[in-house]
């Protein structure tokens, strides 16, 4: 059976040997679209992060069975047109959990002590001329006591609310305009934003979350408020977080995702001082990328085993 990995590099050095006796395996670090044709025509099984599989795709592999997603999500593939061609797609679920979590609460503890602020400052000689042992330049902040509001409670919401109140946060999980509930816990959301000393998003992307975060919410938040993404870019509107943040309307972000990935262009939030921003590494401790690939390599056998449910099915 071969199998074909088309974006290695989205994988880092993770170690990819644990999918490699499962068959014939071929991988390439990056496949641009005009490629992919030619790369799986001959694959039974194929992997990938972010190529896109469509009819013109499918198409070019008359022996695919499988299409094995390195990700969650799987807006990559047309799953119609795969079901339609008896073409199973499969994700993997819940991996980064401990990844995104961790992450999280490390943003939480830079953002109140204002670590990112201070390391510049040292850098910059200003501990050096200062007339007393310390610099109180920026203010800094306990988590004990403090309310941490959630939007999206799913594994890794879950488990940013469990670190939390192992630290004396209280939590708060939103109510998602728009979306019906049968637990009765959740709290209005525009409460949760009056309320929340934290707030993080731990939501999907669709039409309902886009742009969940814009003036009207980011003005109804405390002014020495934190929120927290490293769920989709889309979700917070990125000109309303800057002018939020310049305006110091909220005190501070932490972002591991933007609206365009990679920013070619730049981006407003890049000369701001009170938010950090990094490059969508939230899910990819190495614990969190061997998960992954095991749960790729699981999806395999499963397939190979006839006992494989896809996606759609």
């Amino acid at each position: 059976m071969k199998i074909v990995l088309l974006d290695s590099i989205t994988l880092g050095d993770a170690d990819l040997s644990i999918i490699g006796n499962e068959g014939e395996f071929v991988t390439y670090e990056i496949t641009d679209p005009h490629q992919v044709a030619d790369r799986i025509k001959d694959a039974e099984v194929v992997i990938a992060n972010k190529v896109y599989f469509g009819k013109e795709e499918m198409d070019s592999a008359d022996k695919l069975k499988l299409i094995a997603v390195t990700a969650t999500g799987y807006n990559n593939v047309d799953i119609e047109e795969a079901n339609k061609r008896g073409i199973k797609v499969a994700n993997v679920k819940d991996y980064s959990t401990e990844s995104v979590a961790q992450y999280t609460i490390s943003c939480m503890m830079s953002l109140m002590m204002n670590l990112n602020r201070y390391d510049k400052s040292v850098k910059a000689g200003e501990w050096g001329t200062s007339d007393i042992f310390t610099l109180l330049k920026y203010p800094v902040m306990e988590m004990n006591g403090k309310t941490l509001g959630i939007v999206g409670y799913g594994a890794i919401g879950r488990r940013v609310g469990e670190m939390a109140t192992a630290l004396g946060m209280k939590v708060v999980v939103a109510k998602r305009p728009g979306a019906v509930y049968k637990d009765s816990d959740r709290l209005d959301f525009h409460e949760v934003l009056k309320t929340a000393d934290v707030l993080c998003l731990h939501c999907p992307l669709s039409e309902e979350t886009r742009n969940l975060i814009s003036h009207k919410e980011l003005d109804m938040m405390k002014r020495k408020s934190f929120i927290i993404n490293p769920a989709r870019g889309g979700i917070i509107d990125e000109k309303a977080l800057a002018h939020a943040l310049e305006n110091e309307k909220i005190a501070g972000a932490a972002l591991d995702v933007l609206e365009t990935e990679p920013p070619k262009e730049g981006s407003p939030l890049f000369s701001l001082d009170n938010v950090l921003i990094t490059p969508h590494i939230a899910w990819s401790t190495i614990e969190s990328r061997t998960r992954l690939l095991e749960g790729v390599k699981k999806n395999i056998k499963d397939f190979k085993l006839g006992i494989l449910k896809g996606i759609g099915e």
